[in-house]
């Protein structure tokens, strides 16, 4: 005998709506309500059950209602069906009441085979009244609700609240608008990151058949990644300590921008920051020269000149007062000094000069004294004119004497840096005002720690370094990148990270500007964000390193997706990360989150009406999740597909009480994290010290200290 549609919809039937507003439904259930299992959906499922799924007729179908909240109600009369029992007396009665967020509808497609087929759509467009039925969803209407959505092609995990139905998502939707992944220390982030990456890269080399044509970034500060992903062919490793398989981490002091070399430094605004801006440019731009003549010397030393001349004419300095005129007089006779005749000038070019140092000469003459008359404009114009032709005759051109661009990434030396600053200063007659910048900058070129990092290999290329970094032409060389940040100096740690983020979005760009609008998706991933992307006061005078740092990933989050640059980011202190970031992910992976300041940052940044499912966050077990936001049809809780141990970073809790128990041996020799730490070889130390001790008094002087 079968069951006509009409009589299997009521005995699915739970309750009648109560009460109805636009972000709240509330349902009084029937006393004949299961209230642990119910047993008439097919296959035995809890209810009521916080954040499960109940349906409500309406004109699309159905409407998707997700529990809120269930309570009891103390009633006088007891509800009943039929009048059976009229006349009876009654006792005062508990009924059972429940709140349900309106999620979206539910629609029948009609049948596939042996089975319905249903779709779900985020947002509802008609709502219930009061008294319409409330129904259990099916095992099929509810995989149907959770399994949602197009190109669901990465499975992730499985919904315990939906009969255990896959858990999908389009890679697209999570990666291109970016991705936050929350929750407290030891909730399982770190196994959700690498665990998306590789499910991921298998999803899409199980439909191409081959090596997928990926590009994953993991900057990593702990050093917990360097073995998840060898077993997934090249993988590229980077590190501060080269080993068999970790290549040395090189960002060359040539890839620094202006602003980063400015907050390294801590250049001041007003006089450091303009002469190290000048001494980029100058030394970016004799890094390409082949063959250096003379004349090619001073053609660019005359451009210097030019440069360093605008900046005073629109600075105003030689006309300002007497103190400013002095000032503008002996930079006129330094710059005569270095005007300086060779034998391989043409004769044409010896003439030039030598107007040039009339014209300078006689300018002078005309503001003897040490505290000389103003100059005026006029006489600033003709020696910029005089300059400019001089320049003319040793080669330059217009375009050649505008100022070279201080951040396009062109090859040069650390000392090349700090010769062409203290050349620089001296024309620019700031030379006293530079120091504390000279000093920062010899800093990183003596500092060991730095300096192997920072130096970069000679045969170190651009093209080969986005290639190692980003990854090479349709992958070929892997696609995963693995930066461990973990012994990089904290001194430049933020500097590091930014220059590897802000190369690879402008790598990016100009990809998909030279490939008429096509990008080349990249996912950027940032372990420890708050760390790196925290919060910072807008202090326009005086960014430091971390506020720099800050900026490039808010630039990202701002601009990333259009040059195919996702983001991914993982932390435990939501409420520190910059609100720019947060605001421009659309997709959220919420684990365990008890800090209350976090929990209320949460509630505030996702749009959808979810306060019943966020207040899980403070009790979701380990390996839960709740994916939300762009990248789900629906919140939804997850439990995330598990990672063998060789697969999972290396955030384990520390096993304090095996090591007590002497169940695991832990040996420790200070001495050699000592000779580590100190950079120095235990066997030389030894023997240092032996020579040490045989030497005298008077072989002190040789001893190289």
């Amino acid at each position: 005998m079968t069951v006509s549609p009409q009589a299997y919809a009521d005995s699915l039937r739970i309750g009648t709506v109560d009460f109805v507003s636009p972000d709240e439904v509330k349902v009084l259930l029937d006393i004949e309500t299961p209230d642990a299992v119910a047993l008439n959906t097919g296959m035995p499922r809890p209810f009521p059950r916080i954040n499960g799924y109940v349906l409500i007729p309406s004109d699309q179908g159905h409407l998707v209602a997700q529990v809120e909240w269930i309570t009891i109600e103390r009633s006088q009369y007891p509800k009943r069906k039929g009048m059976q029992d009229f006349g009876l007396v009654d006792l005062p009665y508990p009924l059972r009441k429940m709140s349900l967020n309106p999620l979206g509808s539910l629609v029948y497609e009609g049948r596939r085979g042996e089975s319905d087929e249903f779709s779900f759509k985020r947002g509802v467009e008609s709502y219930p009244t009061v008294g319409d039925p409330v129904l259990l969803p099916t095992e099929v209407q509810l995989r149907s609700i959770v399994e949602s959505g197009d190109n669901r092609h990465v499975k992730i995990g499985t919904s315990p609240l939906a009969a255990n139905a896959e858990v999908c998502v389009d890679p697209d939707r999570l990666f291109g608008r970016h991705l936050a992944v929350l929750g407290n220390t030891g909730s399982g982030k770190s196994c959700s990151v690498a665990g998306l990456i590789r499910w991921s890269l298998e999803a899409a080399k199980k439909k191409s058949g081959v090596n997928p044509n990926a590009r994953f970034i993991v900057l990593d500060p702990n050093g917990e990644y360097a073995n998840t992903f060898k077993d997934m062919g090249d993988v590229r490793v980077f590190a501060v300590e080269s080993s068999e398989s970790v290549e040395q981490l090189q960002v060359p002091l040539w890839f620094w921008n202006s602003t980063e070399w400015g907050a390294f430094t801590q250049a001041s605004a007003k006089t450091q920051r303009p002469t190290l801006i000048q001494s980029l440019r100058s030394v970016r731009d004799g890094s390409l020269a082949t063959a250096v003549t003379p004349s090619h010397e001073m053609r660019r030393y005359l451009r210097t000149l030019i440069s360093a001349l605008l900046m005073d004419r629109n600075s105003g300095n030689p006309w300002k007062g007497p103190g400013p005129a002095k000032g503008f007089s002996e930079k006129l006779a330094e710059w005569k000094k270095c005007l300086i005749k060779d034998a391989s000038f043409s004769t044409e070019e010896d003439e030039a000069l030598d107007n040039l140092l009339i014209h300078i000469d006689n300018l002078n003459s005309e503001h003897p004294g040490p505290w000389p008359k103003v100059f005026n404009l006029g006489e600033v114009e003709a020696l910029l004119n005089m300059l400019s032709e001089t320049h003319s005759v040793f080669g330059g051109s217009d375009t050649d004497a505008l100022p070279v661009d201080a951040d396009v990434p062109r090859a040069f030396t650390g000392d090349q840096l700090l010769r062409s600053v203290e050349a620089n200063a001296e024309l620019l007659n700031v030379s006293e005002f530079v120091e504390t910048m000279l000093m920062r900058i010899r800093t990183i070129l003596s500092d060991s720690r730095m300096k192997n990092i920072t130096s970069g290999l000679e045969d170190t290329t651009l093209d080969g370094w986005l290639a190692d970094y980003i990854g090479g032409n349709q992958a070929a060389n892997g696609s995963v990148t693995v930066i461990d940040l973990s012994l990089v100096p904290a001194e430049v740690v933020h500097i590091i990270t930014a220059v590897v983020a802000r190369m690879t979005l402008e790598a990016l760009q100009r990809y998909r500007n030279l490939n008429k609008g096509k990008t080349l998706p990249t996912a950027l991933v940032m372990e420890e964000a708050h760390t790196f992307i925290r919060r910072y006061s807008d202090d326009a005078e005086n960014q430091n390193s971390a506020a720099i740092c800050c900026q490039v990933f808010e630039k990202i989050a701002r601009e990333g997706r259009k040059f195919g640059l996702g983001l991914v980011l993982s932390s435990q202190r939501p409420s520190e990360l910059s609100p720019t970031v947060l605001s421009q992910c659309n997709s959220y992976l919420l684990h365990r989150i008890s800090n209350d300041r976090d929990q209320d940052l949460v509630h505030k940044l996702v749009p959808d009406n979810l306060r019943g499912l966020l207040r899980d966050l403070p009790s979701l077990p380990s390996q839960h999740a709740i994916l939300l936001g762009w990248a789900s049809e629906l919140p939804v809780l997850v439990k995330m597909n598990g990672l063998r141990a060789e697969h999972r970073p290396k955030s384990d809790d520390p096993d304090f009480w095996s090591v007590w128990s002497g169940e695991s041996a832990r040996n420790v020799d200070w001495k050699e994290i000592a000779s580590d730490w100190q950079q120095v070889q235990t066997s030389d130390t030894d023997d240092d010290t032996e020579d040490l001790i045989g030497r005298t008094d008077e072989d002190d002087t040789d001893i190289p200290f």
